[in-house]
């Protein structure tokens, strides 16, 4: 038992709930107990000498003593390998077929003994002993992947693995999911198995809710990123390099991913961070793009009690001039805190009220849980056990429902890795949309189960469909989230398909952007918190999940008014801007704060809007790109180590870059800036990069800087679409994408490119297929 453990356990002790959790912890250690007897002795097993090949589309089979690889190149320039041959599908992570293999690229020997493949982007060469390197076009070594090892029950049984590779001694690794402590991530251990911290998170907890196998490396040598495709629970162990080390020669960077199970295979794509990640979405699909309302700011709390409490709260906005979007109801607006109910005593009239503040401008989201409370009579229960030939719940390996402990009490969960579950699941959406809800937000969905001691999650050995594949929980773990998302993104889209659903999940998996976002969940209320919500916005995005953000003010506590101000600030500039806190934690309205915070937080809301066609631009490029919305740094130039190593502040798309306050009583900050002339938005003043400058950071606003030449849509005074243009400078051009906004259904989006140039002392906008005037209001700035 860990010390997050005992606090769960003393907190209930006592009660019946606590009772409860104990039962669901013993019952759930028996089962694995049963299902899941020890491994017993094992045999090591590596892929011993090359004995053959087989050359075939795209690139062929490599035949070792006792394993084989199997490598294809596929359209679009992403590598495929995999041992044991395994195959491409079934996956969670892509997103439908898996893509047809590159004709040009074939399988031929190489020097001693090996064999290679080269294709546009990478080529992929495997020694006589199994050893893979990946390399540019140009011979420059990425990446290379020492012969994996496999330990196999001698009793019979999968097979567990352990993949050591190298990279060049100047990398930095990021990626691999939602991680505090990032976005570089430094040496240490990250964990693969999507978890409930318990309440509250920092820095220091690894691993969180959403992990994903995704490194994306950067280096002199080029960028490339690495995908192991398996589900499966494990770690990654990494350790940066260090050039020059010893006796003078460079030590490289390691990984070393071991997976408790299934198959090793693996998808790799190099280039540009933005070709990178357009590779990948192109793989794992397109970033679901939300409504434009969500691009907006929103406002939860866990515990608005009741109407009242909603329409004072949505007034309070409106009568301080304070925009506001969404709001969202908690499992306090629950009835008994089962999911798709409505507490008629509390919320009497919901449509009524959704469709209320829906003239004002302000839509309602609703909470999802999966878990189901286990009672006869209700509704969703009822439901679920009479769908296909088992139901639609969990069971063990004996066949019985599993059972665990979660708000609404006893419960049962959904599995979602069941086709037919999903549809039926995804039918039930049909309830929410009924009550006024324009969106929902999945919560809980690692899946949680409270438990007195342990991990807080069903029994590794519960049984799931997998599409009919059969399998335990220790593979369906990492993608009940995912599943779930897809189950609710598709219900939605059915139930109203003329509207884009707007759906952000706290758990998930690769390929989740497929069906919407995510956020931070349970960060804890403190500096070290803000910090770590730039990281995981950051790392996500990195990871194709452009649509994030946290919970503004933390999730647990009370902030205090600079932190609340800073954190608000911060979030005005990412994807998903929404204030949020637990029952027992302070509010997290503007005024709560004190006059001088609501003065300063109402500038950051306006600018927020005045933005709002900028990230609506960003928005449609990420679901056409898979380029994050906000970027590190090093995007355009990740040649340069600063930039590199710099965490915070970033790139909101290729215009601004933001520098946001993330300690106490700074009012001043250093900040490193790229190539190029940047304008302080603030004051005008302009600033050379590369290089480092000291800017003014007054409790008022946080420094935010203007590329030169770009050209941002921007809300004008009137409330339509203007182009603010900042001046390039002598002897460069810049422009920039729009893309307007066409309303929340799937309306084909027009993307219009704008060029500026110096013109005799003046700023010249052009857009490009048009001639004459640009058609849109134009600002020009820094002249």
């Amino acid at each position: 038992m860990n010390g997050r453990d005992l606090v769960r356990s003393m907190r209930w002790v006592g009660s019946a709930r606590g009772l409860r959790m104990v039962r669901s912890a013993v019952r759930r250690r028996g089962a694995d107990a049963r299902a899941l007897p020890p491994r017993g002795a094992e045999r090591a097993r590596v892929p011993g000498l090359v004995t053959g090949a087989e050359p075939g589309p795209g690139g062929g089979v490599v035949r070792f003593a006792r394993s084989e690889l199997r490598v294809r190149v596929a359209v679009g320039g992403a590598v495929f390998w995999s041992w044991d041959g395994a195959e491409p599908l079934p996956s969670y992570a892509l997103a439908g077929a898996a893509p047809e293999p590159d004709s040009r690229a074939r399988l031929e020997p190489d020097k001693e003994g090996g064999w290679q493949v080269v294709s546009e982007r990478l080529t992929f060469a495997v020694s006589r002993h199994g050893a893979v390197e990946l390399r540019t076009p140009g011979g420059v070594p990425l990446r290379r992947e020492l012969p994996p090892r496999w330990w196999e029950p001698v009793a019979g049984g999968g097979a567990r693995w352990v993949q050591r590779s190298e990279v060049p001694a100047d990398a930095r690794f990021f990626g691999l999911g939602g991680r505090a402590s990032g976005p570089r991530l430094r040496d240490g251990v990250y964990g693969l198995w999507n978890t409930d911290p318990g309440g509250r998170f920092g820095p220091g907890d690894d691993p969180l809710y959403l992990t994903m196998p995704v490194q994306l490396v950067v280096a002199d040598a080029g960028t490339h990123l690495m995908f192991h495709d398996n589900t499966w629970s494990g770690r990654v162990t990494l350790c940066e390099g260090e050039e020059g080390a010893g006796s003078g020669h460079d030590r490289p960077g390691t990984c070393e991913v071991r997976m408790d199970g299934g198959p090793l295979r693996c998808w790799a794509t190099a280039g540009t961070p933005a070709r990178v990640l357009q590779t990948w979405t192109a793989l794992t699909g397109a970033p679901a793009v939300p409504p434009s309302w969500a691009l907006g700011p929103q406002h939860a709390r866990w515990g608005f009690g009741g109407e009242r409490e909603v329409r004072r709260v949505v007034a309070g906005y409106r009568e301080r001039g304070l925009p506001l979007s969404a709001l969202h109801l908690d499992i306090d607006h629950l009835d008994g805190h089962r999911v798709f109910t409505v507490d008629r005593a509390r919320y009497p009239n919901l449509p009524g009220l959704a469709e209320e503040l829906r003239e004002e401008g302000v839509r309602l989201v609703s909470i999802v849980d999966p878990a189901v409370k286990a009672e006869p009579g209700y509704g969703v229960f009822d439901s679920g056990a009479v769908v296909g030939d088992r139901g639609a719940f969990v069971r063990d390996g004996r066949g019985r429902v599993v059972r665990g402990e979660v708000w609404p009490g006893e419960c049962v969960y959904p599995d979602f890795t069941d086709p037919a579950v999903r549809e039926w699941w995804g039918g039930l959406y049909g309830e929410r949309l009924a009550q006024g809800f324009s969106g929902v937000w999945h919560d809980m969905n690692e899946p949680v189960s409270f438990a007195a001691f342990g991990d807080p999650t069903l029994p590794r050995s519960a049984r799931h469909r997998l599409e009919g594949r059969g399998g335990d929980h220790r593979e369906a773990h990492n993608v009940y989230g995912l599943a779930m998302a897809r189950a609710g993104h598709e219900g939605l889209r059915r139930l109203r398909p003329r509207e884009r659903p707007f759906l952000f999940s706290r758990s998930g998996w690769a390929g989740m952007q497929r069906y919407g976002g995510t956020w931070s969940g349970d960060v804890a209320t403190g500096w070290s918190g803000l910090r770590a919500s730039l990281a995981l916005v950051l790392g996500l995005g990195l990871c194709g999940v452009p649509y994030s953000g946290p919970d503004v003010g933390g999730f647990d506590g009370s902030p205090s008014p600079e932190l609340y101000l800073r954190w608000f600030q911060l979030g005005a500039y990412l994807p998903l801007f929404r204030t949020h806190s637990a029952i027992d934690a302070g509010r997290r309205e503007p005024w709560e704060f004190g006059p001088r915070v609501l003065e300063y937080a109402r500038a950051a809301l306006v600018e927020r809007e005045r933005l709002r066609p900028y990230f609506v631009t960003l928005a449609r490029l990420a679901g056409l790109t898979g380029a994050p919305y906000v970027r590190p740094l090093w995007w355009s130039a990740p040649g340069d180590r600063g930039l590199r190593d710099c965490e915070d502040a970033f790139l909101l798309g290729d215009a601004l870059l933001v520098a946001p306050v993330l300690e106490h009583g700074a009012d001043r900050r250093a900040v490193r800036l790229p190539r190029g002339r940047w304008y302080d938005t603030a004051t005008g003043e302009a600033h050379e990069g590369p290089g480092q400058v000291l800017l003014d950071a007054p409790l008022s606003r946080v420094p935010v800087l203007a590329r030169a030449g770009s050209v941002l849509p921007v809300r004008g005074a009137d409330g339509g679409v203007e182009l603010e243009v900042w001046a390039p400078a002598e002897g460069r051009a810049g422009g920039g994408l729009v893309v307007p906004d066409t309303g929340d259904g799937w309306e084909r989006a027009e993307v219009e490119q704008y060029t500026t140039r110096l013109v005799d002392g003046g700023v010249l906008v052009e857009r490009e297929g048009v001639e004459g005037p640009v058609g849109r209001p134009v600002r020009v700035r820094g002249v």
